[in-house]
């Protein structure tokens, strides 16, 4: 199984069964999500500058644990606007496992 394939799946997997919530509990979701959001783009940002900063001193030879990360926070983001645009009814991480 390639990268892509491993990303498709964890995008786009089966999609458990989970039971519809009232929408007052899925607005407070919803806002704790979009701050977590917030803070995940400002971390991608903080990832960004450093990955640069390592590239141009080593060669253009990438970190692979930070090109490692990216990825994962990559597929979190997915995941979180899957549920804030109700294309999903599962909560990414921290109420679901980290993939």
């Amino acid at each position: 199984m390639n990268d892509d394939d491993r990303i498709e799946g964890r995008l786009h997997g089966e999609q458990p069964d989970v039971p519809k919530e009232a929408m007052l509990n899925r607005l407070l979701y919803m806002v704790i999500l979009w701050i977590m959001l917030q803070l995940a783009q400002t971390i991608l940002g903080v990832v960004t500058i450093v990955q640069f900063i390592i590239m141009a001193v080593s060669d253009r030879k990438p970190n692979e644990r930070l090109a490692d990360f990216g990825t994962d926070l990559g597929v979190w983001i997915a995941k979180a606007a899957r549920y804030q645009t109700a294309a999903s009814e599962v909560k990414p991480w921290p109420w679901t496992e980290l993939d």
